[in-house]
């Protein structure tokens, strides 16, 4: 019997289970430009609206792994492990943690992405540093990975490719936070990297695509089950992204905060969380018997300063300006800074994390539609994070821009954003769970 993509996008319309000949053929069709968009795009709104069976979803993982290239890194003596996160605002621990895990003996092989809706980019905030490349060749990958343990790079055409086609599409569809399309998604991609091991940073809270603590288990599950039915070590951290992570919202300074944190300083948050994940890392990796033998080690590779140096030759090897990882003053810079005061005083109850990220995007530092250009020196540097105290007046954050049109359209987003009150809130913690549980 024939199948066509009307009926594919029908049935699942409907809310009937799809076969894995009709998500083949349909995720086939749309990478070979058989399919349109235009139904692809129908395609993902029934999924959101109808969602995926655990089948379907590792069905549809499947499609988009064996869409290209699965790589074969097994001439590469060290455990292969990597990172990923489900995306948040201001998370920028991708550029700690891959030269940080190579520094301590494991091969990082990292496929990342570029900004979805609200939340940004690695390779966009990778490539705030002058000739760095992420469209790198398998073999110019493999090659960066043999001599410095660790690559950030984009999907190519040979991996992936279905998931590619589908991940652009995604951010201009309003089809993102479909729990099931982020499995295949992040899956696909991470299975194709030929790793033995990963470790999932799923993020919940406002600045999630994840609200909610249920759904960001639901999702994490989803990943730690799929990696584990194709034999590779999986775990998966609930974090907290109720409020931006670290100080610096914006290409370039996240870029400047991760180095900061490498060189043995950076906000408290994130300094603690870049050593939880690489204590996992390895610890699935085989490198220590425990956790906090992991994250032992890890403290000592960034006081040592390995695990900087490490970052700037890879920075070196992907065609990067090493002197803006010596001195991070040289990335790009903002022509204007506006500072947001706060309106009285007491403490900071609450920031509206999805807001600081759309107020990033309306500055120009990520994408309001497929195509835009990104601006690398824009962005958002907090000053005061939740349950910190504040005057009246005192500035709760700085806004970095180039554009008053769009300054104009980010600030009232911006000083809606932070909530004052009387009584500080309790502080809540980085890491909230762990899938599965300990």
């Amino acid at each position: 019997m024939s199948i066509s993509a009307l009926d594919v996008i029908r049935k699942k319309r409907d809310g009937n289970e799809l076969s894995r000949e009709e998500i083949d053929f349909f995720l086939r069709g749309n990478t070979q430009g058989e399919i349109p968009d235009s139904q692809a795009a129908a395609w993902l709104m029934a999924v959101v609206l109808r969602g995926l069976t655990v089948q379907e979803t590792a069905c549809l993982t499947d499609a988009m792994l064996y869409s290209g290239e699965v790589m074969d890194l097994s001439a590469l003596p060290a455990p292969k492990v990597d990172k990923h996160s489900t995306g948040g605002v201001g998370d920028k621990t991708s550029f700690v943690l891959a030269p940080l895990a190579a520094a301590g003996g494991l091969i990082v092989p990292m496929i990342s992405g570029r900004g979805l809706g609200h939340t940004g980019g690695t390779l966009d905030k990778y490539e705030a540093i002058q000739g760095v490349s992420v469209n790198l060749s398998l073999s110019r990958f493999r090659e960066v990975l043999e001599t410095c343990g660790c690559a950030i790079v984009g999907a190519t055409e040979e991996i992936a490719p279905a998931d590619r086609k589908l991940y652009a599409l995604r951010n201009a569809t309003g089809t993102v936070e479909s729990p099931f399309l982020i499995c295949a998604s992040i899956m696909s991609k991470k299975l194709a990297e030929g790793i033995d091991a990963l470790v999932l940073d799923v993020k919940a809270g406002s600045g999630s695509f994840l609200k909610h603590d249920e759904d960001a288990m639901h999702v994490a599950r989803l990943m730690v089950g799929t990696g584990r039915r194709m034999g590779k070590k999986t775990v998966a951290l609930i974090t907290d992204m109720d409020q931006p992570l670290g100080c610096n919202v914006g290409n370039a300074l996240e870029l400047a905060e991760a180095i900061s944190v490498l060189r043995g300083r950076g906000p408290e948050d994130l300094r603690q969380l870049c050593v939880e994940l690489v204590g996992w890392m390895f610890q699935l990796g085989g490198r220590v018997d425990s956790v906090e033998e992991g994250k032992r080690l890890g403290i000592e590779l960034i006081r040592s300063g390995e695990a900087f140096d490490r970052f700037r030759q890879m920075v070196g090897l992907q065609g990067g300006d090493v002197k803006a990882v010596d001195e991070p003053s040289r990335l790009p810079k903002a022509q204007g800074k506006l500072d947001v005061a706060s309106p009285r005083t007491g403490y900071v109850t609450s920031i509206q994390c999805e807001a600081i990220g759309k107020a990033s995007v309306l500055l120009g530092g990520g994408r309001e539609s497929e195509g835009d250009a990104v601006d690398p020196a824009v962005g958002i540097v907090l000053h005061k994070k939740v349950a910190q105290p504040v005057k009246a007046g005192e500035p709760l954050c700085t806004i970095h821009y180039n554009s008053q049109a769009r300054l104009d359209r980010a600030l009232p987003l911006i000083e809606q954003s932070f909530e004052i009150g009387d009584v500080p809130p309790e502080p809540g913690r980085i890491v909230r769970q762990v899938i599965p549980e300990l």
